[in-house]
């Protein structure tokens, strides 16, 4: 499959669905201007909708991507898909009843993203388009558990000559064309497109992505989803969570007993991060929007991936589309 056409795609580059609100229209619309894929990240329905339109209108022509996590996502989020028509959606973290085949009936490309050969396999089971091959490198949460390029082969062996594209451990490229020579046929970038104007991350948090020294992985934000994740430590991580990044045990146990709020699906939650303190052992997955209090971030997840330690700008999504393509 030549998904390079399949998609409208002028390079072999992706970037990431960050959710929360941190991939928004505007960053989706200037990555797919660029000739990369732009994927929006998981919102309310009607924020979806409206965020969907959005990039068609900025983007002519362009293909639509959309990230769907499991987790919270609910028969609305898929009609909004499926209604709006649009070209992609990476599933991440699970797979509900038939959803991969419902969305391949209407039309869709299908990305899973995986960390195991195991998952992989389950992927192209479940009829996935394609494969999205995480390395434990990546920022935000995680299901990668070796470097990308170790898990590569397994995910290709796996993939029965499906396209997979690689995320983590993805920032220029050089990093792109080791991928490429690898048998990647794309790669997803997420920390490169956080640090960039277009992105809706609060400014302070974007500064600490770029003086970061170290990441992090723990499970710490994890109130309604007690996942692994990597982030660039703060006052909060230096108050919970242990020398090996895991949460200490009461925060862990509230995590733990939060997971059924997952069932009530993707709402904005923004309410809950002013609750939150490096004081107090209750912490949500939220990321510190550009509306957020530069002081939050230290109560709040600051997501990146280890290319954290060699990305010190901001810079546009156009030019880190063009600093990503292999040339």
């Amino acid at each position: 499959m030549d998904i390079a056409d399949r998609l409208r795609l002028d390079v072999p580059v992706a970037q990431a669905g960050m959710g929360g609100g941190l991939a928004g229209a505007e960053l989706a619309a200037a990555v797919a201007a660029a000739g990369g894929l732009g994927t929006l990240g998981l919102a309310t329905p009607k924020q979806l909708r409206a965020s969907v339109d959005r990039v068609r209108e900025r983007a002519p022509d362009r293909a639509v991507a959309v990230n769907l996590l499991l987790p919270f996502v609910h028969r609305a989020h898929v009609a909004v898909c499926v209604d709006a028509g649009v070209d992609c959606v990476v599933l991440a973290f699970g797979e509900k009843r038939g959803l991969v085949q419902h969305l391949r009936e209407a039309g869709i490309f299908v990305f899973v993203m995986v960390g195991t050969a195991a998952q992989a396999s389950a992927a192209i089971r479940w009829g996935a388009d394609g494969l999205i091959a995480q390395g434990r490198e990546a920022g935000g949460h995680l299901v990668g558990t070796m470097p990308a390029l170790q898990f590569l082969p397994r995910a290709l062996a796996a993939a029965g000559g499906r396209p997979v594209l690689l995320a983590g451990g993805i920032a220029d490229s050089a990093d792109t064309r080791a991928a490429l020579a690898a048998g990647a046929t794309g790669v997803v970038a997420g920390t490169r497109f956080l640090m960039t104007h277009e992105a809706n991350a609060n400014r302070e948090y974007q500064r600490r992505v770029a003086k970061a020294d170290k990441t992090i992985e723990t499970n710490l934000f994890g109130l309604s989803w007690p996942l692994r994740h990597r982030v660039v430590p703060n006052a909060a991580t230096r108050r919970w969570c242990r020398p090996d990044g895991c949460a200490k045990a009461l925060p862990a146990a509230i995590s733990a007993a939060s997971r059924p709020m997952a069932a009530l699906g993707y709402f904005d939650a923004g309410a809950l991060l002013r609750l939150q303190s490096p004081a107090r052992p209750l912490f949500t997955p939220l990321a510190p929007l550009a509306a957020t209090p530069d002081a939050w971030v230290d109560r709040a997840a600051l997501y990146a991936g280890e290319t954290a330690l060699r990305i010190g700008e901001l810079t546009s999504a156009a030019r880190a589309v063009a600093d990503l393509s292999p040339r």
